[in-house]
């Protein structure tokens, strides 16, 4: 079966998972151009592309919705068991999922999906999944982006 859905994790995936508050409390975030152009590419090419965090944060809802993504998953704790039940209302299998992730919470579904990935500075648990594909560029370097060029060549 082929990909028809690029989900991505967000902290150590769209960003460098660097939690960054000013002197008042506020937090922000760098996120990585190339990564965004990545997603609108696949979109352009009719995958639909999203993200799955399990933070529920404003910062990730604007740069979201910036993107215009088809989808965006917020507070996710469990995230095989929900993209499970998303596969089965989208009526698609989870062979046809390809998600990036890099920490612990993303484990399972990395285990699950039809391809994995992760970032170069990932940690080890995630890339001993086998058949993960292991990037060269790290989280919040362009690591979404390197993963899309592998659909997009």
């Amino acid at each position: 079966m082929s990909i028809k859905v690029f989900l991505s994790d967000v902290d150590g995936v769209l960003t460098d998972g660097g939690m960054y508050y000013t002197e008042s409390g506020d937090e922000f975030k760098k996120f990585n151009c190339y990564d965004g152009m990545g997603m609108k590419l696949l979109q352009q090419r009719g995958y639909k592309v999203g993200i799955l965090t399990s933070e529920d944060r404003k910062i990730n809802r604007n740069r979201a919705d910036k993107l215009n993504l088809d989808y965006q998953f917020h507070g996710i704790k469990n995230k095989l068991d929900f993209i499970v039940e998303f596969c089965d209302k989208e009526n698609i299998d989870l062979s046809e999922i390809a998600y990036i992730g890099d920490d612990i919470n993303c484990f399972d579904l990395l285990s699950k999906v039809g391809t994995a990935a992760c970032p170069k500075n990932a940690i080890q648990k995630i890339k001993s999944i086998p058949n993960i594909i292991q990037l060269n560029s790290e989280g919040g370097n362009g690591a979404f982006r390197e993963f899309a060029e592998l659909y997009l060549m």
